[in-house]
């Protein structure tokens, strides 16, 4: 028994050795630099939970920071979830359109978030864009696009949307894959329609990946950083300012470590609830 689990360890322990460099070890970093200022001849000095009042009582930059990254992460987490889930119980068959389908809808996962950005960024050009040439064309008025603090979000949150929700319907695709013909042989016997096999056997059997899929993408969400940087720069007038780049912008920018950190260990302890509640809310809405 000591032996198998001896050589278990020692297949595991790459992933531990990694985990802990690239993970845990940062966090713990952050956590101790968010402790710390820095002055202006760049010596560091222990000042406690300074950097968490000033953020909580006198920093207005950081709660308007606060509302953007909340408001984004309630809309593009489930808007992805369903959409990518959407796609699967559509796409669930082994027809040769449903394979091209699936590809198709796969191919912006293949892009890097840095080149999507770039191609929205121009496609959404307020002046010489795509879009408005073709709006214009069909007699609607040219919109301001990411130039608009009404509407820079929303194109961050359809960006992410169209790019990410390919990735994750491979996920759902998988854990479709695993449920029993039989199940839903029995259940055509019985009578049952397409709607009632998918919320009386698919979504209950899905369990698992929903809760996977739900917490991960609200996580990489959270940590949006990319297509704030290259399109919108947190404009205009902060509308698109997420948490993770205004950590970025203190710590390159204004050269504030301690504030960045702290923002960082907020913005950890932010993933941490939502994913709490999420585990607990897709335990209790799709238990069998």
């Amino acid at each position: 028994m000591f032996r198998n689990n001896k050589v278990a360890w020692l297949f595991v322990l790459p992933a531990l050795v990694f985990l802990l460099v690239f993970k845990i070890w940062p966090i713990g970093v952050s956590v101790i630099e968010s402790l710390t200022m820095t002055s202006y001849t760049g010596t560091k000095s222990f000042v406690g939970f300074e950097n968490y009042e000033y953020l909580f009582k006198h920093d207005p930059v950081f709660w308007k920071s606060f509302s953007v990254t909340l408001l984004y992460s309630i809309i593009v987490n489930p808007l992805i979830v369903l959409t990518s889930l959407l796609m699967a119980l559509l796409l669930n068959s082994s027809h040769f359109f449903t394979k091209f389908f699936r590809t198709v809808f796969f191919l912006p996962t293949a892009i890097s978030f840095a080149v999507v950005s770039v191609i929205w960024m121009i496609v959404l050009d307020p002046y010489n864009g795509l879009a408005n040439s073709f709006l214009t064309m069909f007699g609607f008025k040219p919109q301001p696009f990411f130039a608009s603090p009404d509407q820079a979000l929303w194109g961050l949150i359809l960006l992410n949307v169209w790019r990410s929700s390919g990735y994750w319907m491979m996920y759902f695709l998988a854990g479709m894959q695993n449920i029993p013909e039989t199940l839903y042989e029995a259940a055509e016997i019985d009578g049952a329609s397409t709607l009632s096999k998918t919320f009386k056997i698919t979504l209950p059997l899905l369990t698992r990946t929903i809760s996977f899929v739900l917490v991960a993408n609200t996580a990489f969400n959270f940590l949006s950083f990319a297509p704030v940087y290259i399109i919108t720069k947190g404009g205009p007038m902060g509308s698109t300012n997420l948490l993770m780049y205004e950590s970025y912008k203190s710590a390159f920018v204004n050269l504030d470590m301690g504030r960045a950190s702290a923002i960082t260990t907020i913005l950890l302890g932010i993933i941490l609830v939502f994913s709490f509640f999420e585990l607990r809310f897709t335990r209790a809405r799709f238990e069998y």
